[in-house]
């Protein structure tokens, strides 16, 4: 699934290309793909003819703000275009409709000034939906009990190591914990402990000062590493930015998905271990 580097990286993609752009048509072939709406026609006639405002993102969410005209200054748009990319999703910018449309195309959203979004999701667990704003998190309880955003959210290392000492927990599932922080999930997860050097069975109430700064080190720079090489593309190259292009921060993994291969630190050989049935990656050497 796309973690917040990923997520950014489309967010920050799609910033330059739809901002100010008027929706023309919208077509929709895959209704699972729409399944908030009662129907197609209600999805469509809440898109056309609407301009995209913004683009913001909520943990893994992207939030498009929608305009009928001109907003006032601090005047709020009316209705948001949501979307989950799920596990296999992807928003693909294409010039015109005569390029060839992947397979598993559901949603297709033309612009007036030109050019065109489409929604591809093969597995068919992401969405998009409209909804008023004011109704967003009652859509998406989740967004309502997001955590903090490692990426937009600064706070000091003290006023960390004070939130993960008040969880008492695992360190990895607590990263992982949207309502603790938002964004991360396996991949991430992974990396940010190694950069840290702490095991990822470590107790949150159990990190020195000196650990809890390094952990929280960590964190920033893997994640903002991750958005300057456009995220990872696994072996499958599900995720693709807006322009179908692969990521590039695969090449930079430290311990994820490098089983048996030499940790890049003390080269001891990375291993794989299961924790509530997900993967865990890790050096046993230097994360202590």
């Amino acid at each position: 699934m796309p973690e917040l580097p990923e997520v950014e990286t489309i967010r920050r993609d799609l910033e330059k290309e739809v901002v100010g752009k008027r929706v023309k048509q919208v077509e929709v072939t895959g209704l699972r793909s729409i399944r908030r709406h009662k129907d197609t026609k209600e999805f469509i006639s809440r898109l056309e003819g609407r301009k995209v405002g913004a683009v913001q993102r909520k943990g893994k969410y992207l939030l498009m703000p929608l305009q009928d005209g001109s907003l006032a200054p601090g005047q709020q748009a009316d209705d948001v275009l949501v979307v989950h990319l799920g596990m296999s999703g992807q928003l693909l910018r294409a010039r015109s409709a005569k390029d060839e449309a992947p397979k598993h195309t559901h949603v297709v959203i033309t612009f007036t000034q030109g050019g065109l979004l489409r929604f591809v999701d093969p597995r068919t667990f992401g969405e998009l939906f409209v909804t008023a704003a004011g109704e967003l998190e009652k859509q998406v309880t989740e967004l309502a009990h997001l955590g903090f955003d490692p990426l937009e959210d600064i706070m000091s290392w003290n006023r960390f190591g004070e939130l993960l000492q008040s969880r008492k927990t695992k360190l990895k599932p607590l990263l992982m914990d949207q309502r603790f922080m938002a964004g991360v999930g396996n991949l991430y997860a992974d990396e940010i402990l190694w950069a840290a050097g702490i095991r990822p069975d470590r107790g949150s109430d159990t990190l020195s000062s000196q650990e809890v700064r390094r952990l929280y080190r960590a964190m920033v720079e893997t994640l903002q590493e991750a958005v300057k090489h456009r995220g990872s593309s696994l072996a499958d190259e599900q995720y693709r930015d807006l322009f179908g292009t692969v990521g590039d921060y695969q090449g930079q993994h430290k311990v994820y998905d490098r089983e048996g291969e030499p940790c890049r630190r003390c080269r001891t050989p990375i291993v794989r271990v299961k924790a509530q049935g997900r993967s865990t990656f890790m050096c046993a050497q230097c994360q202590v």
